[in-house]
Parts: structure tokens; sequence; C-alpha cells
């Protein structure tokens, strides 16, 4: 029953997705607790019921009964079918929808699994030495001189790496798997007498591998759904480099990394704008004194992908570089990455430090207050342009004039097409002396650049048949759909998939039903008896794998849900209804072979 898509695949992409991301880009949450709420998209109302749960990566409103995981939001908010939403999802994941699976994809994909699992374990491995070995205190004093809270410390899972070469390849490299695990995750490195052979026969703790970080205060990375990705170490001896990241992996790629912007969606503050900083300890620092909305590329230059994500988090994104050269020629670059996306709506500014600072030094001089004051003040992107590009000219004279035009046309270009775009080219023409219209033709302006929404496009799809559109809000209902009870079974299902462990009643009478929905039914029942722990997100991705996903659809849009505490009840209700169903008519069936045999005895004895 398996669609074109593979179930891993949709695996995958739910765990590299973040449900409060996504809706939030759509519909406008406020955080209420651990959950985030709003007023419904899927029908009129004034009272939010509308509610998200990043935990379970679940959405669900009491109003309606709409529910359902990321797939199906988008599904249901975009009038996509699976396919197209899958696909939308994984574009903005940077990820590419795999329409066949060979042995060796989902092969490795099963491989990611248990890097990420050694990820966490050496992730609680390296908290742990910051609290119990015995050269924690070098670490502990080091954190105290930066001014570092334990508090912060365990809200961002700071940890310790002791000296030597397998302390935690001894601690978590316990087998084979396990060993070649942690290779695969960087976290150790090959010997390079064994790199060009080697058994797979290998002892517990093999000389093969040595740890990578030694003798470092460690930084998890995590993904935006909390999971530790990869590392960052800052050497507390004299070895080089100071700070050591680790390599790209199959689940790390540091181009698309954010340090910090899990914790800072995490945070309860609610930021309305994102502040860019160099390392790890500018946003540790920035968290100590409150200011949660820092984050922090990886030792790379700001890139396209660390743009998409930061502006699906916030429309104002604030740049904040060490007061070096190093820091304004990072800054100029930021600015170049920045110009093809500076859509109608955005805005960017940058923060230039005095010289020899850094945000972790700077704001613990000056305080919060003051820090939050100056990048207030901060110098928008189109002030920094100019200012940038007529430095060592004289924009008086007409050679200075005509240098600036060369120099700024070509960046001037890539601007999407919009009133943000004119108002540059205004503020040129003003600055040249020569009026706007003059200007455009000696600009011989080329298409604009695609701007992000155009990159991560889709084409339109057709209208699916649901009945009213469900951002509809005129008040009308949406439409009815009579289901049959297998799929009220499955909605149940969906909805609480432990319900499936409280049958009691014989299963063998529903392996010979024909009815696809009551195949499904019992194949979701026999996935959750196999493997008591799986969720929802499972069940869904499979049910949005067969053909019956444009009824479920429907179902989960247009039904109001059980209330929990009767879903057990009534789905146990549900199953003795359709087995007794069948056994009417295996019963029917019987009778009329009987029948058919009397019938036949007679003819054969006249």
């Amino acid at each position: 029953m398996a669609g074109l898509i593979p179930q891993a695949f949709i695996d995958d992409l739910l765990n590299r997705t973040d449900i409060v991301e996504v809706i939030d880009k759509r519909v406008t949450l406020k955080k209420a607790g651990k959950n985030h709420t709003a007023c419904c998209p899927f029908h009129q109302e004034k009272t939010p019921s509308f509610s998200v749960q990043p935990d379970r990566q679940f959405y669900y409103c009491f109003g309606c009964g709409a529910g359902g995981n990321v797939i199906g939001f988008v599904m249901n908010f975009d009038q996509l079918d699976f396919p197209l939403a899958v696909e939308t999802l994984a574009r903005e994941a940077g990820l590419e929808v795999p329409k066949e699976e060979s042995k060796a994809a989902s092969k490795r994909r099963s491989e990611n699994v248990i890097v990420i699992e050694v990820l966490e374990q050496a992730s609680k491995f390296y908290q742990y030495q910051l609290r119990q070995h015995e050269n924690k205190q070098v670490a502990v004093d080091y954190l105290k001189s930066r001014g570092v809270s334990g508090e912060i410390a365990k809200e961002f899972c700071l940890g310790y790496a002791p000296p030597g070469w397998d302390n935690l390849l001894s601690a978590v490299g316990t087998d084979v798997k396990k060993q070649q695990a942690l290779l695969k995750a960087g976290l150790v490195i090959e010997k390079e007498q064994h790199k060009s052979g080697g058994s797979d026969n290998l002892t517990k703790f093999d000389a093969q591998y040595y740890d990578r970080f030694r003798h470092r205060i460690m930084f998890p990375i995590r993904d935006n759904r909390g999971r530790t990705i990869a590392f960052g170490g800052r050497v507390l001896g004299e070895d080089k480099p100071k700070y050591l990241n680790s390599p790209e992996t199959a689940v790390f790629k540091k181009g698309s990394e954010l340090y910090g912007l899990f914790e800072a969606k995490k945070s309860s503050t609610k930021f309305n704008r994102l502040l860019l900083v160099e390392g790890y300890m500018d946003v540790i620092a920035l968290n100590q004194m409150d200011i949660t909305n820092a984050v922090a590329t990886l030792g790379t230059a700001t890139s396209v992908r660390h743009l998409t994500r930061m502006f699906r988090q916030s429309g104002e994104i604030v740049f904040c570089f060490d007061g070096d050269d190093a820091g304004r020629a990072a800054a100029w670059r930021a600015l170049e990455t920045t110009m093809p996306h500076m859509e109608d709506g955005r805005q960017v500014k940058f923060l230039f430090l005095p010289e020899g600072s850094d945000p972790d030094t700077y704001v613990r001089s000056v305080g919060k207050e003051q820090f939050e004051k100056e990048v207030d003040k901060s110098t928008p992107l189109e002030t920094f342009f100019f200012a940038k590009l007529s430095q060592n000219l004289d924009t008086t004279s007409i050679e200075g004039k005509a240098r600036l035009s060369n120099l700024a046309k070509p960046l001037l270009r890539q601007l999407p097409r919009g009133v943000y775009a004119q108002l540059m080219l205004d503020r040129l023409s003003e600055t040249l002396g020569v009026s706007s219209e003059s200007f455009d033709q000696l600009l011989e302006r080329s298409p604009p650049a695609q701007t992000n929404a155009e990159v991560f496009s889709l084409p339109d799809a057709p209208p699916l048949n649901f009945g009213p559109n469900p951002k509809n809000h005129s008040g009308k209902k949406l439409a009815s759909y009579r289901k049959p009870s297998s799929l009220k079974a499955i909605e149940l299902l969906l909805r609480n998939p432990e319900i499936a462990l409280s049958i009691a009643q014989d299963l063998k009478p529903l392996h010979s039903a024909e009815d696809e929905s009551r195949k499904l039914l019992l194949s979701l029942i026999e996935m959750v008896r196999k493997k008591p722990n799986t969720d929802t997100y499972t069940l869904l991705g499979y049910c949005y794998g067969t053909n019956l996903r444009t009824q479920l659809t429907q179902l989960l849009k247009s039904e109001r849900i059980t209330p929990q505490e009767g879903i057990k009840e009534e789905f146990n209700h549900i199953i003795d209804n359709i087995l007794s169903d069948i056994a009417k008519k295996l019963d029917l069936l019987e009778l009329r072979g009987e029948l058919n045999s009397r019938v036949s005895a007679t003819k054969d004895s006249n």
C-alpha cells in the first residue's frame, strides 16, 4: 500500500520540520504555555480554539475538530494534495523528494537514525563530565569567567570533553555498530593506518579510532526539533584551533544551521527581530543578559539558506559582527547575500561595534538596556550600502558619481521588483543628480532576481473536490461527508494510536475484508500492536501513501473528533460493529451456499 514517496523519507521530513514554524508563516500564533494558539483558519471564530503542540508536532482545533501533523495542515491550508504538500515542505527544508527509494537509500536513512542516537548520547556524556569529571573545575572556571550561569549552561546543554584519546569512544562506542556511528557523526577520527583497510570484526575498544574533541567546552548544535546534530568545541589549553566544529555529515550541513535558533524559538519571549552574531559565546552571553533572539552561523559566511530560515521567523534581521576588519568585511558579504532577498516588508540592519569589541564582551560591558538601545538605532541596509560604496569617492564630481553608479548597478539589479527596489533606485538617482526616468533607462534593468517565494513555489495544483475552501470564513459549514464506520475508526486511531492496544476481540475476520478502508484499519492496528510506541505521524504518513488519502483528508477537515475520554469506547464499539457485519455476511454466504447445494441436489434427484 506504499505510495511513490518512500515512507522513510516522509518520516525524515517530519523529523526535520517544525510544525510551529510552518503554521506561524500562515497563521499568526501566540504562545500559551508549552503550546501555541490562534483563531482557527478552518472555520470562523472569535475566541481562539486552534492549538499547536510542539512536543507532539500536532495541531488540533477544539471548535471544528481539524487536526493532524504538519503535512496534513499544509494540505488543508494550501489546498494541496499529499505529494505537493510533501514537496512544498521538502523544498523549505532543502530536501529533494525521492520518487522511489533504493535499498541503499533506505539503509542510509536507517544509519542516520543511529547517528542521531549516538549524538544524543554524546551530548549527555559531555554534560555529565562537566558535572562529575575530576578535571571539571577548569571548565567550570572558564564558564564562570565568561559570566555563564549554571542555568544558561543547562539550557544550552553545555558540556566538557575531558583530556584523553578514548573517553567518548569507551563510553558510547560499546560495539562495532556504535563505533562506526560515532565515525559517521564526526565524533571520532579514524587513524591513518586503518583508513586503507580493516576488519569488521573489531573488539570493543579497538584502537582504530580516537576522540575528535579533547579538553574542550562543548556546545551542542541542535536542529529545529531540538535534536543534537553536531558539536562545537572551545579549547581550554593551548591547542589549535581555538574553536573546532564537527565536520559535515549526513545529518549536519553547517551552511544551513544556525546555533541558538532552537533555543530562541523555545524561549518564552516573542521576538520581532533576529540578531545574527558570529560565535557560540556571543549567543550564550546575550542569553545570559536575557537577550534571547540571537543566533550564530557556524564558522561560515551568511548563506541564502540562513536568510531563508531567519526570515521565516522574523521580518527583521540585525547583523552584529565583531568590531574589526574581519567583522566589517563579513557585514558587507552579508549585505551582498541579502540583496536578492530584500522583498517589501523585510528589514535588514547592521550594528557596528567599537573597534576590538565583540557581542560577548560588549553586552557585558554596557548591559542589556544600552545594548538594546543600540540595536534599535542600528544602521539600515540602504545607509550601509551607499556609505560603503561612496567611501573614498568624491560624489560631488562627475567621475565620482559615475564610479558610484557602476558600483551600485550590479547590486541594485539583484533586488526583487517592488517598492523597496524603487526607493533604492530613487536614492541613487538623487545622489547622482539624474532623474529617476533617465536613470531607469541608463540602468537597463534586467529581469529581477527570483525571490525566495518564487524559488520555492510550486505549480498551481488543481482544486480538490473537498467542498468549500476551509480558508473561506463566510460562516458556512464545511461540506458534510458520510463515511464508513471503518474510516471513523481510523480517525480515532490517528487521534490516539494506543487505543489499538485495548482491542480484546479476535480480528481474524478482518483479514477476509475486501473493503479497502477495513484493510487499512487492520494494517494500522497491526502496526501499533507490533510497535506500541508508533506515533500519529507514522500512521498519518502511512495513510497518506494509500488510495484513501483524499477521503481521509476530507474526513479530518470536516469532522469533529470525539472527546478524548470517549475515544476508546467508541473505537471498540465500531470494531464490534464491523466484526458483527463481517460475521453476518459470512453467515449469509454460508446460507446461500447451503441453499445452492440443496437446489443442486433437488435437480439431480429429479
